[in-house]
């Protein structure tokens, strides 16, 4: 079983000078070699008193859901709304109410109709829905969502007050994951989009990509290069200053000889970057960077922590922007 050891600080801007960010914030004890202790819980709460508390049950009329479960993919808060994407559906439910009882004002319904195809290409029917992995603000009025749609992913805009569809349907490649297990991040900044996710039906191709901006070009990661990106499971990506950073485990092309070893990374590009010239990475990322995060236990023998769980946005600590994340040790250890 994997331990959680390690909070860790990291302050903006990324300073890439390095390739170890040792910033790690660790509860040990007056010893700086002491291994860290888990924390006590600020609260507990039992079976019994949970079920006081409002719970969101989804379609309980639904046979899918009643046969699959929720399969619940994306939280998104917007002021006092909660957008929750899951499979086939989008809910909004108004949080000033949700105290009392959780239960959606809108829902938006978005199924697929290529799950013959998806069954065709060998695909089990109960993986041929349409997953809703993308669901970001595009700007004060909008959201855009992206499922897998069968294999086949697909994005289309919609109205936050009404969740009615706006304009035409765009191509999802590259934007979302074609199946829901892989993992994928997105946000808008500057009017375009950045997204990390898988490209292709065999999910060989990792990318960070740049796209539907007017001013500025496509762009992508270069394919197939480890150096680059190499199986990574994309965790969160923030928009900030002149850059977009994102978060991310991958297997490390330093370790190769002791097999496949984790390491957990920070990418960055700029946002202003054009992309190569004809002879040089041609409508690739000319910025792009990224650094290994260092979460690890001092002592005459470092005990890492190499697997990034989860992360904050971009919070105010000690008056400097930061953000926090939660690691784990590898799956061995």
């Amino acid at each position: 079983m994997a331990l959680t050891g390690c909070l860790w600080l990291w302050r903006l801007p990324l300073l890439l000078t390095t390739l170890m960010l040792r910033s790690c914030f660790l509860s040990v004890s007056a010893s700086t070699t002491s291994f860290p202790k888990d924390l006590e819980p600020l609260h507990v709460v039992s079976s019994e008193q949970s079920y006081q508390y409002p719970g969101f049950q989804g379609l309980l009329l639904d046979n899918d859901t009643l046969r699959l479960g929720l399969d619940f993919q994306r939280m998104l808060r917007i002021n006092h709304i909660l957008y929750i994407a899951a499979r086939d559906h989008v809910f909004a439910v108004n949080l000033t109410t949700a105290s009392e009882e959780f239960v959606p004002q809108l829902k938006l319904t978005w199924k697929s109709k290529d799950v013959s195809k998806c069954t065709v290409r060998g695909k089990n029917s109960d993986e041929c829905y349409n997953y809703v992995k993308v669901l970001v603000p595009r700007n004060d009025e909008t959201l855009f969502a992206c499922g897998t749609n069968a294999f086949n992913p697909t994005c289309r805009n919609y109205k936050m007050t009404s969740l009615e569809q706006v304009g035409e349907e765009v191509v999802g490649q590259a934007r979302c994951p074609f199946e829901s297990i892989q993992s994928n991040v997105g946000l808008f900044a500057g009017g375009d989009f950045y997204s990390a996710t898988m490209t292709d039906f065999l999910a060989s191709d990792a990318v960070i990509y740049r796209s539907l901006g007017e001013g500025r070009p496509v762009l992508r990661t270069v394919k197939y290069d480890s150096k680059w990106l190499r199986e990574p499971h994309f965790l969160h990506a923030i928009d900030y200053g002149n850059y977009v950073y994102f978060f991310l485990s991958e297997i490390a092309v330093e370790y190769t000889a002791l097999g496949k070893v984790v390491f957990s990374r920070v990418a960055r590009v700029c946002k202003n970057d054009n992309g190569g010239s004809p002879r040089v990475l041609e409508r690739y990322w000319t910025s792009f960077l990224k650094a290994r995060l260092n979460c690890s236990v001092p002592g005459d023998s470092f005990f890492y922590f190499d697997v990034l769980q989860s992360l904050t946005n971009v919070l105010q600590i000690n008056q400097r922007p930061a953000v926090v994340g939660v690691f784990t040790t590898q799956s061995n250890r």
